[in-house]
């Protein structure tokens, strides 16, 4: 076959879009996008995982950045979110059995913040009715009389002993104990000495009857307090009574407004009970309470009697027609499980259920919840937290605090809200397929998987849906609109970032970058009206600029021979191939020389950058197939008696893939057969150990590498690439190159196998075999095969002379 044969022809070197089949002007003639476009599979999912009912589909959406994942993700829980109702409301009260535990209150939506709202004016109205009843004339008349009746009897009573202890001699005096009788005879209380003056017989009377008036006065005294218990008694009782009567019609209307709500109503009724219990706290004044807070204030932080009565709308969906949609960009583990916040009151740290703030999850319940998955795993606990409220079916408060405390303090814990939400994880496929192979937990809480295409077939319907994008973001960022030809300019880098003539790119954060970048360039150049075509183009080759130093300098060094790089000529064991390097955004190819030596030995292909660990896997496998295919090809009869070495010189950094296995054996065999190779001709493409050329990756910026090689150092018209037949339809290459190959100046030949490279690289026939094994002469293999058997034919006799001497040796020892 001629060379001519395998050469592609410049129109199959890039798909053109034409202007006239998009059938319009300008894109302001189209109506906005309102469909996902390219993504209908992982759409789909997105909207079963949202609908299904049962526990445990929640979804998993990967895709690379840039895919529209969560933009589509968002407006298809959009939809699922429109069709069910509000979810509802969450409120936490005080607890009066257990204050550290604060009690949850669900409420139809709007109804939680409506009863916070009632519970504040009715504490207000509360307190206004406390200090109107305990400050009228009828509650002080009710006191003042039970005062008035117990101080009467009191003062009756003890002024009726102390008679009768005057009249016995004797008086009241008072010691650090309390009351005593003291011996007054003259109305004076007797002295000690007048005491010792005294007979003993007199002595003795008087201590006795000292003894049974102390008795008495001490009945008296336990009277005297028990009657003084009761009158106390008798005032709480006055005092709940008043209160009950100030309070309870308050409390029984919101009773009666709120009576479909079971807990709430039973919540208002030991509040009843608590007002009750606790009038104390409502009459202390601020001059006899105590300075120092309680020990529940430390739990509750209660300021005022009535502020544990308050209700704390934890979650509110008044406002909502749907089920709600939560997008949290951080997702702690405060975030996601809500928090309990403290104030510091005289040195101390204080909380009370008013503080317990909603996270995430208690904001989307009842609906869509969408984290960013590799958020969630960086942040301490946040995944172990939202696996076990996903699995529990319930919220419950959890903080870092409480998971990282080395001193143990006393805090609230609040009672957990039933759980009903959908979890949207966001997330690149890695993430996805490490959680699934080594999380037990995450297959069985994450059934759906929502897999992100980057890619989309190239159809009118998908062009047509394009070029509408392209409208729809005019529209909405308020850009010109694009002409039929700019649009086309547009569609045709949809493919080319593809990497494939019948597919489109499904990135569309690229696209809507090249679309602002257009009409900046327009508007710059005075084209504000309407974006062109060269507008376009000068936005594609300003964004090359800003990004190809890395690249310049590398042409620069392989023009100023720095870089040893050869477009001409012919050189024995020696090839240009191809390699890429992404840098960022910006993706270069560029030529690196493979050079390969070989000589007579047994130690097979010695690959140099796997010996000094500058080969990756793919790349030493590479390498072993090409053994592979030496041994198939010319070792039938024959061990392969060669030493050989590979080598991708100036090349200091990993090298890995095997796209240059292809270049690496034609190498190999141009050395081994003695038959030089072009240097004006680049390779890529991997090899199989059959000899067959298959696909590789970044076949058009390889392709341009070279062409920028060849053009730098001068094009003779004879340069040109050998590709993989399979890869020349992923082949969209910039005008410019297409442009050389029609005029001749360049070329681009696909092949099928090695054999078809090598007489392009060669300009001699491969060979093919013969019934006997042996190929003709003037053939490549010809001339591998023969240099392989003179390399084993020699080997043999240098055996066999080694062998004989050393036997001599031997035996002349």
């Amino acid at each position: 076959m001629s060379i001519n044969d395998f050469e592609v022809s410049f129109q199959k070197l890039r798909w053109v879009c034409d202007p006239a089949s998009l059938g319009i002007e300008s894109t302001a003639e189209l109506e906005p996008a309102v469909e996902p476009i390219g993504q209908e599979r992982a759409v789909a999912a997105v909207d079963f995982g949202a609908t299904i009912p049962s526990e445990g589909y929640n979804v998993f959406v990967l895709g690379p950045v840039g895919s529209g994942r969560t933009t589509l993700t968002r407006q298809t829980l959009a939809a699922a979110a429109a069709e069910r109702p509000a979810p509802t409301d969450w409120c936490y009260a005080y607890n009066f059995h257990d204050p550290r535990s604060p009690v949850a209150l669900q409420l139809d939506p709007g109804d939680g913040w409506r009863l916070a709202q009632d519970v504040d004016e009715l504490i207000e109205d509360i307190t206004q009715a406390i200090e109107h009843v305990f400050d009228s004339d009828e509650y002080q008349d009710q006191r003042d009389e039970l005062l008035r009746e117990f101080r009467e009897e009191r003062s009756r009573e003890m002024h009726a002993f102390e008679k009768e202890a005057e009249q016995a001699g004797f008086t009241l005096g008072r010691s650090s104990s309390g009351l005593i009788v003291a011996p007054a005879p003259n109305g004076e209380v007797m002295t000690p000495e007048e005491y010792e003056q005294m007979s003993e017989e007199e002595r003795k009377d008087l201590d006795k009857k000292r003894e049974q008036l102390q008795d008495v006065l001490v009945d008296l005294m336990q009277d005297l307090r028990r009657r003084e218990k009761e009158a106390r008694k008798a005032l709480r009782q006055l005092d709940r009574q008043t209160i009950q009567f100030a309070t309870d019609h308050l409390i029984d209307e919101l009773v009666q407004e709120y009576k479909k709500y079971e807990a709430v109503a039973e919540h208002f009724q030991q509040m009843k009970h608590d007002l009750v219990e606790n009038v104390a706290r409502f009459r202390e004044t601020e001059e006899h309470s105590s300075p120092f807070p309680v020990p529940e204030a430390f739990i509750t932080g209660a300021r005022t009697p009535c502020e544990r009565y308050c209700i704390n709308t934890l979650v509110t969906n008044e406002e909502l027609k749907g089920a709600p949609i939560v997008l949290e960009m951080n997702p702690t583990i405060d975030n996601l499980t809500g928090e309990i916040e403290y104030q510091t009151r005289m040195g101390a740290l204080i909380t009370d259920f008013t503080m317990i703030k909603p996270g995430a999850l208690h904001r989307a319940n009842g609906g869509y919840l969408i984290l960013e998955a590799e958020a969630v795993l960086r942040r301490p606990f946040a995944w172990e937290a939202l696996k076990r409220c996903l699995k529990d079916g319930q919220i419950r408060i959890e903080s870092l605090q409480d998971q990282m405390r080395l001193i143990s303090t006393v805090s609230l814990e609040p009672k957990p809200i039933p759980l009903d939400v959908k979890v949207v994880l966001i997330g690149t496929p890695l993430i996805y397929y490490l959680l699934y192979a080594y999380d037990d937990e995450f297959g069985k809480l994450f059934k759906v998987k929502a897999d992100f295409n980057t890619i989309m077939e190239r159809s009118e319907e998908t062009i047509q849906a394009y070029t509408r994008f392209i409208a729809t973001k005019c529209q909405e960022e308020d850009l010109p609109p694009f002409s039929a030809a700019a649009a086309a300019k547009i569609v045709e880098h949809g493919v080319r970032t593809a990497s494939d003539q019948e597919k489109l790119t499904t990135r569309f954060v690229d696209v809507l970058d090249l679309v602002r970048e257009s009409a900046y360039w327009a508007d710059r150049n005075g084209n504000g009206e309407l974006v062109q075509a060269e507008d376009v183009q000068n936005a594609l080759e300003q964004f090359i600029w800003r990004s190809n130093r890395v690249e310049e300098r590398l042409l620069e060094l392989i023009e100023q021979g720095t870089l040893f790089i050869e477009t001409e000529g012919e050189v024995l064991g020696q090839i240009n191939g191809l390699q890429i390097a992404v840098l960022g955004d910006y993706t270069i190819g560029m030529p690196t020389r493979i050079t390969a030596r070989s000589s007579l030995g047994t130690a097979g292909i010695v690959n140099i950058e796997r010996e000094v660990e500058l080969s990756g896997p793919i790349h030493s496998k590479g390498v072993l197939i090409l053994s592979g295919y030496l041994r198939q090809k010319y070792a039938s009869d024959q061990p392969l008696s060669c030493a050989a070495s590979i080598s991708f010189e100036q090349s200091y950094s990993q090298v890995e893939g095997d796209s240059a296995s292809c270049a690496e054996l034609i190498a190999l065999l141009s050395s081994i057969g003695g038959v030089p190779v072009r240097q004006d001709i680049a390779v890529t493409g991997s090899v199989d150990q059959h000899g067959s050329v298959q696909a590789i990756g970044g076949v058009t910026r390889k392709i341009e590498g070279f062409f920028a090689a060849c053009k730098i150092k001068g094009l003779t018209g004879e340069q040109g690439v050998v590709i993989p037949t399979a890869n020349v339809r992923n082949i969209m290459l910039r005008e410019e190159v297409v442009e050389a190959v029609e005029a001749g100046q360049f070329h681009i030949w696909a092949v099928q196998t090695v054999d078809e490279a090598l007489e392009i690289l060669t300009g001699m026939p491969a060979g093919e075999v013969d019934e006997a094994g042996n190929y003709p002469e003037g053939t490549v293999h010809h001339a591998v095969q023969d240099r392989l058997h003179q390399m084993a034919q020699t080997l043999r006799e240098y055996g066999r002379g080694a062998a004989k001497e050393a036997k001599e040796d031997s035996q002349s020892s």
